[in-house]
């Protein structure tokens, strides 16, 4: 594996075994994923949580089973935030992307499987650029995975998430009546699932950055207050862990540029 940029602020997310199970229901709030009894899996997690995004998908991997998760959100956090080549970070997105669909062959009932899927394809989507992952056909496969997920977890927020972007981005492509018909893309059902997301994680500041960018896409500058104050908020979210660490910094720098 190629050195993978480390995590900026590794000093102040320090979680062992023990810690990622105690704090397990409010970091796992988003994606609903069930604690792992293997502690090898659960040692994954831990770096995860603490930054170590390389040596948290080398122990997934290696641990195998539900350690398979622990190492696709690694490595797609990773690549979402950290990796400064686009050409290695469209690659880490297919690696997680052909894991994850693997995993969902193997294991249907598996959530996130479907979940890590769709995220990996809609993030290498937006890399290529949507019109073109469209032309492609990959809008189905990422909103077939996200309804399935949603339909095996259904308090998966983070799921939701996925799927009210999805939503926004193809009207804000090619429009709300071909959206529609082409691609099931609804206004109204994108803005209603980042509702349902925040009613389910509150505290979620990625929700509530990537609503922020629905109404921008959707509803044009009359919303630019409304996203602007979703912006702060999630600027001043108080981070349990690495990834939302991330999360908020990415706010933060946003509202930096306004």
């Amino acid at each position: 594996m190629a050195k993978w940029t480390p995590f900026p602020h590794a000093d102040e997310y320090a979680f062992d075994a023990a810690a990622t199970k105690k704090h397990w229901a409010r970091l796992h709030n988003g994606d609903a994923e069930p604690c792992p009894k293997d502690a090898a899996v659960l040692n994954a997690w831990a770096l995860f949580h603490s930054g170590d995004f390389a040596g948290a998908t080398a122990a997934g991997l290696a641990a195998g089973g539900a350690g398979i998760t622990a190492a696709n959100k690694a490595t797609a956090i990773y690549a979402n935030y950290l990796e400064p080549k686009e050409k290695t970070r469209l690659d880490l997105f297919m690696q997680v992307a052909e894991r994850a669909e693997a995993q969902a062959a193997a294991e249907p009932g598996n959530a996130n499987a479907w979940y890590w899927h769709a995220y990996a394809l809609g993030r290498y989507s937006q890399g290529i650029s949507v019109a073109k992952a469209l032309a492609q056909g990959l809008g189905g496969k990422v909103k077939d995975s996200l309804e399935k997920a949603i339909a095996l977890s259904p308090k998966h927020a983070d799921a939701r998430i996925a799927l009210g972007a999805f939503h926004a981005e193809v009207i804000d492509k090619v429009g709300s009546l071909i959206g529609g018909m082409t691609y099931g893309a609804k206004k109204d059902v994108g803005l209603k699932l980042f509702q349902e997301a925040l009613k389910l994680n509150p505290g979620s500041a990625i929700a509530m950055v990537e609503y922020a960018n629905a109404l921008v896409m959707l509803e044009g500058d009359k919303k630019m207050k409304e996203a602007t104050a979703l912006y702060e908020k999630a600027a001043a979210c108080e981070p349990a862990d690495a990834m939302e660490r991330l999360d908020v910094d990415m706010a933060r720098a946003e509202l930096e540029e306004e």
